[in-house]
């Protein structure tokens, strides 16, 4: 039994449903969970454009009303932001690679790096600075990160979150013994509301 995890460290509501996820997990700590990197965005060396960067800055708010999470909207003035998430969704998978269940911290250190401090996770030096920040060998890291195993294992990622059918971060899924699988969220939702819909499966 285990949960399928479809998210990108990059997504703004993934960021505020950690909180939420991680309040499930604690009260069901024999579920082993699977981090699959989304990829919300795919590479890019082009700057976001104002627009999207002011809808984005602006769902930022919306999420802070709906959530316990907070931003440093400080960010949008302190960088050059790129609509570009493939390098941190690379990033967990190279964390994981190198030691088992760094996932979920290094999703959470470039989520702080990103949404805290202000930091821009589509730099490779930002992200190399969370794998330090979560005890990782920095060249090891690196060597990892920019492995053509590390950019197979992305495109299986991908592939997993186009047969899952999922659109949209965060989604959750259980799958059971028999390898079905089970949605608990497609989108944002709280930890009372995933509990209610394991407990419905089970």
């Amino acid at each position: 039994m285990r949960i399928l995890y479809v998210m990108d460290p990059m997504c703004a509501w993934c960021y505020g449903f950690q909180p939420e996820l991680e309040k499930f997990l604690a009260d069901h700590s024999s579920l082993k969970v699977d981090w699959v990197m989304g990829g919300l965005a795919p590479d890019s060396k082009q700057p976001m454009n104002k627009e999207l960067q002011q809808a984005i800055a602006g769902y930022w708010y919306d999420i802070e009303k709906k959530t316990q999470v907070t931003f440093n909207h400080d960010y949008w003035q302190l960088n050059t932001p790129y609509r570009s998430t493939y390098q941190a969704c690379r990033a967990v998978i190279a964390a994981e690679s190198i030691a088992e269940n760094s996932a979920q911290k290094m999703v959470k250190a470039i989520q702080s790096a990103y949404y805290l401090e202000a930091k821009n996770p589509s730099l490779e030096e930002v992200l190399v600075s969370c794998a330090s920040s979560i005890g990782l060998n920095e060249k090891q890291f690196i060597d990892s990160f920019s492995s053509k195993q590390t950019e197979q294992q992305l495109q299986q990622h991908l592939n997993i979150t186009r047969q899952f059918q999922v659109n949209g971060f965060p989604a959750l899924f259980y799958v059971n013994e028999s390898n079905e699988a089970y949605p608990l969220t497609f989108g944002y939702c709280t930890a009372e509301v995933l509990v209610e819909r394991f407990n419905q499966i089970n």
